[in-house]
């Protein structure tokens, strides 16, 4: 079930578990192309993964001139330098090449991975598209410029997604997680984890996680 809210995240780069679970409980995800506040944001062009040898943090590389504060998010560029797309296809298939869902997920997630898109928000959004489909996810997701957002919009930016742990009233419900083996659920990591390791029944854990968020 849905709530009568929208929610801006940003435009992030296979977003965390609990940014999707915030967006699912919403309905409506909302994404400001004239963003300008990428510097102070942790996940635009990172995501974490959980591997062989722990969690690991990809990171797109950005045109130097783009990444700053002034530049809006819709300008931003991505540099190809150090061959990050064969690097990050490398990381995924390590880590999840042999999780339950990697096998039916591998060529659309290959397409937007070794893409052709100069601009982070289009290989943001391709991502993004490819994770809802595949997931089954009931997400409306609007991309906007100018930052005029409806009046019931929670705005979520700077406040999930951060180097540092949020506070919001979303909870970090464990799943199946195939590296964890005896160790403790690593929480807080990116939506690609939920997707191979549960698939489509991964929606059942977002729900549980954001039930509490919109509650007054």
């Amino acid at each position: 079930m849905t709530h009568p809210h929208s929610v801006v995240t940003g435009s992030m780069c296979a977003a965390s578990v609990r940014c999707y679970a915030a967006a699912v409980c919403s309905g409506t995800l909302l994404v400001d192309l004239d963003e300008r506040r990428l510097p102070l944001r942790h996940s635009h062009h990172r995501y974490r993964i959980d591997g062989p040898n722990g969690i690991q943090t990809l990171t797109i590389p950005l045109e130097g001139s783009t990444n700053n504060m002034m530049t809006p998010l819709k300008d931003v560029l991505i540099s190809e330098h150090g061959n990050w797309r064969r690097l990050h296809w490398g990381a995924l298939f390590s880590a999840y090449g042999r999780s339950p869902y990697f096998d039916y997920a591998a060529d659309d997630l290959s397409r937007v991975i070794h893409g052709s898109q100069r601009y982070l928000h289009e290989f943001n959004r391709q991502l993004h598209e490819v994770i809802v489909d595949f997931m089954d996810l009931n997400v409306e997701t609007l991309y906007i410029q100018g930052g005029q957002f409806p009046l019931d919009t929670i705005d979520l930016r700077g406040r999930i997604g951060t180097k540092k742990a949020d506070t919001l009233p979303i909870t970090d419900v464990p799943y199946y997680q195939m590296w964890t083996g005896n160790n403790a659920f690593r929480a807080d990591l990116s939506i690609l984890d939920l997707m191979m390791n549960m698939g489509r029944e991964g929606i059942f854990t977002l729900l549980k996680m954001g039930e509490n968020l919109f509650k007054k």
